[in-house]
């Protein structure tokens, strides 16, 4: 650690004088400050959100004199005079009211993080037109960016405000949200979200939202190159010349492991490099100091200087015989392979009446979360607190104690809210720079990732170039499938063993494929790693398959949809590791549910098509999709603990991580209905690691199979003791409240009543009068060499059918509709599964049609594009319940299931369109236009 000084005050600025929410306030700044920054550190009106500092995302967007605004883009100085109302300030009004109590009802708040810019925006559009149309709808909210509802139930939510302040009733298609079910009566209710409420009024905090008083900031410094060689210049004299600065930190300051890694096995990546930089945004050195002097600090003067070096920045180069190492220990720079063997399929490839072979592409996909990385630590004696956006607590804690060199036990995690994760934010990004200089220092410290920061520095989804196989019968039947694979991992591990092992036993899609073939490479690049993204490469080869099997059905002339009907798994066909799944296989399901829609809409695009004059035409495509739950073929546990106060209420804790996909309200929901409890009694207690049990990272969508059983079982549990403490049968019931201060418990066992006051009773070493604990870890088994085995106990399925219209002059493709049929196995709260299907349908239209990462461009939400609110179609999602026997009350997961079938769907379309396969993803205008010409010149040719 280089030299430390005392910190300076920093020098105030100007009062300026505005109101804010109907109040006159006096702030002392400069005028040039962000009005953004003032609303939050001056005034702690934290509901405003940053997410960009430029405009592109609309999170901090705000009223001023009426006016929707980007406070990021407002000088102080420009509010002189002004009414500014926040988000905290819509509850006093109307029309902000009924904003709120909409966004509740339709769960169009889910991770929250873009709510306060919604909501205030669709405030002002109300204000002057109570009545809007859908159009006008997007068109207000289209500068705020949502990265998790896919905007649906945003716009449905906005137009019911609008409607009842018309006078005019409209039922969402959703249905209402019921507020407060009986007892046992929450499984399948549309629930209100339980932690809903702080999302629209500002009040939840996320990473950057909290910190303690006169906390240090932190700066990471990081390589501006994809591969360089640096020396560190004098630290010390840097320290000395820099007024506000206390110190830096580099490798040789972490006390513990220079080195962390999601999966241990396969952990490589330094808190700061030594010696060389693997990637551009690779950290080097992290400096600690006021904040003035950290937001002033130019790093062109930080005393460090760069040798750039050649890098490895694609998969061939790395591949390359006699290609340079990234790391020593992994020969051929092949991180991992991935295996899935069964059958002989070269020989059933022989005899197969039709076969495909094709080539296909992906790029590499940023996050972009509304929420950059953001959190705090202190040093509390010889303990760590961190508290931060994580989706991973209990790994987190892992990882910082190795870095630390001390006990797991002194490591607590607080995981804030989280903005957006969607995989990212399993990995670690501020924790151990804060971590080590909270412990040097033994001060508090923060830390706030800019937007650029977020993107240069922290994992995208893995690029693919995957090669396939496939035959089919004359009839149809899949014969064999030979898949091949390489993932650009980038520069370290991340989760590039999990993609490896997961896409091989799902490159098949959710078909009988009785002869197969997988086989995978994640590479290492001198690039930004790669790592989790909402899915773990099961979109990519979904992309690949699924237009594949479109090809199949074309070769022999079989309706597509009918093609993957007739060769569905069902309870009795093997997968392709050899598992029979037995009940709970929906797919055939799925598929049949769309077969009505699927006839209609094409013949609508046919008709239309007959009748187009100029460049439009439309199509209509399909795909399917499987998912298994959690972990591939490895343990994966999670612990539930839940406590009857004396009070009468009931403490649950649970530690999954809700980053907006509503696992605080499903498992709550999971739970009330196991102990048959009103689901209003329930005080939650999650995440945090010194008050809740480990309950895994929220990954794999897990949360509701895995912690939701666990929650099951130990609400069953706890009714048992209950009973057995009144002596009752299995067959009694249980009544919470009642008494003078309704804390009391009635056990009912026929006709007598057993009345427990539970303020007289003993408290148990957790401090309650009864508590019980449950762990759930779903039956899985090792693959052996060939990929055989047991990988997941449960598999989501769905089926997706998107409707696009192509402009052919221009290459650009418009999705009109899609319609997305799934099997939840039980769907526990229908609102927020729809929420989940909406926001994967967003995300996987991104994918097939706009997003593309370039290391080293592009590096903000100004040139990255997603999706905005005008882009994403009309969604009908179709809720299929096949309910699993191992999940809670028949249950299965969702939050990645949505992603997958989606681009695939969009790009069969466009080829049902015009006839076109685009093999390099995604479609942008460019290479539509590129792949109409190239068919074009090729049709030219064969006629000549």
């Amino acid at each position: 650690m280089a030299g430390t000084r005392e910190p300076r005050a920093e020098a105030g600025g100007q009062s300026i004088v505005f109101r804010v929410n109907g109040r006159a306030v006096s702030v002392s700044s400069s005028p040039v400050q962000r009005l953004s920054r003032v609303l939050r550190e001056e005034l702690g009106l934290t509901g405003t959100k940053v997410g960009c500092d430029a405009g592109d995302c609309g999170a901090c967007t705000v009223l001023l004199d009426g006016d929707p605004v980007c406070a990021c883009l407002v000088a102080a100085g420009q509010a002189e005079g002004c009414e500014v109302t926040t988000v905290e300030g819509l509850a006093d009004t109307n029309v902000g009211a009924r904003l709120q109590q909409a966004f509740l009802t339709h769960g169009a708040a889910q991770c929250g993080a873009c709510t306060p810019g919604m909501l205030v925006a669709a405030t002002a559009l109300l204000e002057r037109n109570s009545a809007p149309h859908e159009n006008e709808v997007m068109d207000a909210i289209g500068g705020v960016l949502c990265r998790c509802t896919g905007y649906r139930k945003i716009i449905a939510a906005i137009l019911d405000a609008g409607v009842k302040d018309a006078g005019v009733t409209e039922n969402d298609s959703a249905g209402g949200a019921a507020i407060s079910p009986g007892a046992g009566a929450a499984v399948g209710k549309r629930l209100v979200r339980l932690d809903g409420k702080q999302k629209v009024d500002g009040s939840e905090i996320f990473g950057a939202d909290e910190t303690p008083a006169s906390a240090l900031a932190v700066r990471a410094i990081r390589s501006p190159c994809h591969r360089a060689r640096f020396r560190l210049g004098d630290l010390s004299a840097f320290v000395r010349d820099h007024p506000g600065i206390e110190a830096v930190f580099t490798a040789k300051d972490v006390p513990g492991k220079n080195c962390y890694g999601v999966i241990s096995k396969f952990a490589d990546q330094p808190v700061f490099a030594e010696g060389e930089a693997r990637h551009r945004g690779e950290a080097i050195a992290a400096v600690a100091g006021e904040t003035a002097a950290i937001e002033a600090l130019e790093t062109a003067d930080f005393p460090v200087s760069w040798e750039e070096l050649p890098p490895l920045r694609d998969i061939d180069a790395a591949l390359e015989t006699g290609a340079r190492l990234i790391h020593e220990n992994r020969p051929g720079n092949i991180l991992v392979r991935g295996r899935v063997v069964r059958g002989d399929v070269d020989k059933a490839l022989d005899g197969a009446d039709v076969v495909v072979e094709a080539d296909y592409e992906t790029g590499f996909v940023e996050h972009a979360y509304i929420e950059p990385e953001a959190g705090f630590a202190r040093r509390i004696g010889d303990q760590i607190e961190i508290q931060a956006c994580t989706q991973s607590p209990y790994m987190d804690r892992s990882d910082i104690a190795a870095i630390l060199g001390i006990a797991a036990e002194r490591v607590r995690i607080i995981p804030t809210a989280v903005g957006g994760g969607f995989g990212s934010k399993l990995d670690l990004s501020v924790q151990p720079f804060l971590a080590v200089a909270a412990w040097h220092l033994r001060k508090p410290v923060r830390m706030v990732y800019s937007r650029t920061e977020s993107i240069v520095s922290t994992t995208k989804r893995h690029p693919a170039r995957m090669r396939l196989r496939g035959g089919c019968s004359k009839e149809g039947k899949l014969v064999a499938l030979d898949f091949a694979a390489d993932f650009n991992t980038g520069a370290y591990s991340s989760w590039g063993p999990t993609v490896s092992a997961r896409v091989p036993v799902h490159a098949s899609g959710p078909y009988y494929v009785p002869h197969y073939r997988a086989l995978t490479r994640a590479v290492h690049t001198n690039l930004v790693p790669a790592g989790a993204f909402r899915g773990f490469g099961v979109p990519q080869a979904a992309i690949a398959q699924e237009q594949l099997y479109d090809e199949l059905a074309d070769r022999i002339g079989m309706d597509r949809l009918e093609f993957r009907i007739l060769n569905a798994l069902d309870d009795h066909t093997p997968t392709v590791t050899g598992q029979v799944l037995g009940a709970g296989v929906g797919i055939r399901a799925c598929l049949e549910a769309l077969r009505p829609k699927w006839k209609a809409a094409r013949r609508e695009a046919a008709e239309f098509n007959s009748k187009a004059a100029g460049a439009l035409r439309r199509g209509v495509g399909v795909a399917g999709m499987w998912y298994g739950c959690g972990n591939t073929s490895l343990p994966n546990p999670s612990t539930v603990r839940i406590g009857l106060k004396r009070s009468g209420r009931i403490a649950l804790h649970q530690g999954a991580v809700d980053i907006g996909q509503g696992s605080n309200t499903i498992v709550t929901q999971i739970c009330a209905d196991a102990l048959d409890a009103p689901i209003e009694r329930f005080d939650l207690l999650s995440g945090d690691t010194s008050i809740t049990p480990d309950c895994g990272k929220t990954s794999a969508s897990r949360q509701t199979l895995v912690t939701g059983k666990a929650a099951q079982m130990a609400g069953e549990k706890l009714r048992s003791a209950i009973l057995k403490l009144a002596g009752a049968c299995d067959c009694a019931s249980i009544h919470f409240g009642g008494g003078d201060d309704d804390s009391g418990v009635t056990v009912r066992d026929g006709g007598k009543s057993h009345v427990f006051a539970l303020g007289d009773l003993p408290l148990d070493e957790h401090g309650y009068v009864i508590t019980s604990e449950a762990t759930f870890d779903p039956p899985t088994s090792p693959l052996d060499e060939n990929g055989q085995g047991v990988p997941y106990a449960v598999f989501g399925f769905g089926a997706h059918m998107a409707e696009i219209e192509v402009d052919t002059e221009l290459g650009t493709v418009r999705v009109l509709k899609v319609t997305a049929a799934h099997d939840v196995g039980r769907a526990i709260n229908p609102t927020l599964i729809e929420g989940q299907i909406e926001g994967g349908v967003a995300q996987g239209l991104g994918m097939a049609l706009m997003e593309e990462f370039f290391p080293g461009k592009g590096e903000n939400l100004h040139d990255y594009l997603i999706p905005s609110a005008g882009d994403i179609p009309p969604v009908e999602s179709i809720l299929i319940e096949d309910p699993s026997p191992i999940g809670p009350f028949g249950a299965k997961g969702i939050g990645e299931q949505a992603v997958i079938p989606t681009a695939p769907a969009i790009l069969n379309a466009l080829h049902d369109a015009i006839g076109i396969r685009v093999r390099k993803i995604p479609a942008t205008p460019d290479r539509v236009r590129a792949a109409i010409l190239a068919a074009q010149k090729e049709k030219v040719n064969t006629r000549g």
